[in-house]
């Protein structure tokens, strides 16, 4: 990794570094908010709203496994399939998980 961010200029670098933080902030921050207020997300109405949110953000992130990433980073390649199928299942799993708390 390092030798292809060497290639790299610096701030492109570094807003990789940043972006990829938020990102795992940001789910890290979803599922703090899951484990210590679940009721509030299954009953209440702002609860049932920022699971739509949360659902929308997982259902993009499977949209974007299919259509954002090139086939040839995994098609033919035994692991990388595996990985690619276990992913999906797991945004496919969250996105339902989310949607269905939204509509209940």
């Amino acid at each position: 990794m390092e030798e292809e961010f060497s290639r790299v200029s610096m701030i492109n670098r570094q807003m990789m570094y940043v972006h990829s933080f938020f990102i795992a902030f940001v789910v890290v921050l979803i599922g703090l908010l899951c484990v210590t207020s679940a009721t509030d997300l299954l009953k209440t109405p702002l609860g049932k709203k920022i699971s739509l949110g949360i659902s929308i953000f997982w259902i993009t992130r499977l949209f974007i496994q299919f259509f954002g990433y090139s086939t040839s980073l995994w098609k033919g390649k035994t692991f990388e399939t595996g990985i690619h199928i276990l992913f999906s299942i797991l945004w496919t799993g969250l996105s339902a998980v989310f949607i269905l708390t939204y509509l209940s």
